[in-house]
């Protein structure tokens, strides 16, 4: 058995992950970092996107989505906070579709400065959770 880390995923709704993973990958606003036992302490801020926590000894990887937040590592312990997390496959397609056909009308249709800001941000996270499912249905398809 590997050496192993432990992984706390928090959003404002309560806990939604916390266990031992032999990895955690999540995508910062620097890039996608993969997180070891034992990695440097750090603390950064997260995209919207996927968090990936690999438990390691043949167990399939665990998908989340987070809308952002923070990412604290250090050595034995990987903290994500998060306003929003889900598992990934609970994040309704659906809705999401919807969410990034509103954003995309209110940018072609944009009156204001805020308004477009605050449309860039709705596609980029309908976009992060499709992503998101995307993945998700690629795994379990290998």
């Amino acid at each position: 058995m590997g050496m192993k880390i432990h992984v706390d995923i928090v959003s404002a709704e309560g806990e939604i992950h916390s266990g031992a993973a032999e990895m955690v990958y999540a995508t910062a606003v620097m890039g996608e970092l993969g997180i070891a036992p034992r990695h440097t302490p750090l603390v950064t801020r997260l995209k919207p996107g996927e968090v990936r926590v690999d438990p390691g000894e043949g167990k399939p990887m665990e998908h989340y989505y987070v809308s952002g937040g923070i990412l604290e590592v250090q050595p034995h312990v990987v903290t994500v906070l998060a306003d929003t997390a889900l598992r990934a496959a609970d994040i309704d397609e659906a809705a999401a579709l919807e969410a990034k056909r509103r954003a995309e009308d209110a940018l072609a249709g944009q009156q204001a400065d805020f308004e477009y800001a605050k449309a860039q941000a709705e596609l980029a996270e309908a976009m992060a959770k499709l992503r998101a499912l995307e993945k998700l249905r690629k795994t379990r398809s290998t």
